[in-house]
C-alpha cells in the first residue's frame, strides 16, 4: 500500500512510516516530491481537522492515498492559542525561538499553565469523498523556562507531569509512546487496518 504524506520533511515521512507499519506492515509513505506534486498548500481551515483534510486531498491528487496532518499547541489561559497558528505564532518571519519567546511573554505570570498538544491526521483515498480522520491529544503545562535539548517547536516548554519531563527531554522512543502524533497515528493505523480487511 502506497500513500503520500503532504510534507517535504523526510524525517516526518520516515517517522510516520515507522509508526504506521505497526498496523499496516506493507505501507510505504512517499513525499510530495516523490510523486511530482509541488506548489503551496493553502491551509485556510478553521480547525486542525479542516487543515489536515486540505493537505490530504492535495496529496491524493497523486493517485495514491493522501495523508495530511495538522498539529499545534493549545494553551487554556490563552483561549486555545496559538492553536492552528502554532507554527507561525511569532509572526511572518518566525522560528521556534521566536514562537517560544512570544508564548512565555503572552502567559507572563499567569498561574494557569495548562496546555495540550493536538494532532489530527486525515487520510483521503483517491476517488472517495469521505476522509478517514484520527486525532490525538497529550496534556501538560507550559514552563516559564525551557528544558531539554531534543524535539522541536514548543517541546522545551511542554511539561508532561506523568513523565516528569518536557517533550524535549524525552528520547524519540519515549516520545513515540506518549505524543499527540503517536496517539493520532495509532487510531489512523487501526482505521486503515480495518479498511484493508473489507477491500
Amino acid at each position: 500500500m502506497k500513500a503520500v504524506l503532504a510534507s517535504h520533511n523526510k524525517h516526518k515521512i520516515a517517522e510516520l512510516q515507522t509508526l504506521l507499519r505497526k498496523y499496516v506492515p506493507d505501507i510505504e509513505i512517499l513525499s510530495l516530491e516523490d510523486v511530482g506534486l509541488f506548489g503551496e498548500i493553502v491551509e485556510d481551515g478553521a480547525t486542525f481537522e479542516e487543515n489536515a483534510i486540505i493537505k490530504a486531498r492535495f496529496a491524493a491528487q497523486s493517485g495514491y492515498i493522501g495523508i495530511g496532518d495538522d498539529s499545534g499547541l493549545c494553551v487554556e489561559a490563552l483561549g486555545g492559542a496559538p492553536g492552528i497558528y502554532s507554527a507561525r505564532y511569532g509572526g511572518e518571519d518566525t522560528n521556534d525561538e521566536k514562537n517560544n519567546a512570544k508564548l512565555i511573554s503572552e502567559l507572563g505570570k499567569e498561574p494557569n499553565r495548562a496546555a495540550k498538544f493536538v494532532c489530527t491526521i486525515a487520510c483521503v483515498f483517491p476517488n472517495t469523498k469521505k476522509p478517514l480522520v484520527a486525532a490525538g491529544e497529550t496534556y501538560g503545562e507550559i514552563l516559564v523556562n525551557p528544558r531539554g535539548e531534543g524535539g522541536f517547536g514548543y517541546d522545551p516548554l511542554f511539561w508532561v507531569d506523568e513523565l516528569g519531563k518536557t517533550y524535549a527531554e524525552l528520547t524519540p522512543d519515549e516520545k513515540n509512546l506518549v505524543s499527540h502524533r503517536a496517539k493520532a497515528t495509532e487510531k489512523l493505523g487501526n482505521l486503515l487496518k480495518l479498511r484493508e480487511m473489507f477491500i
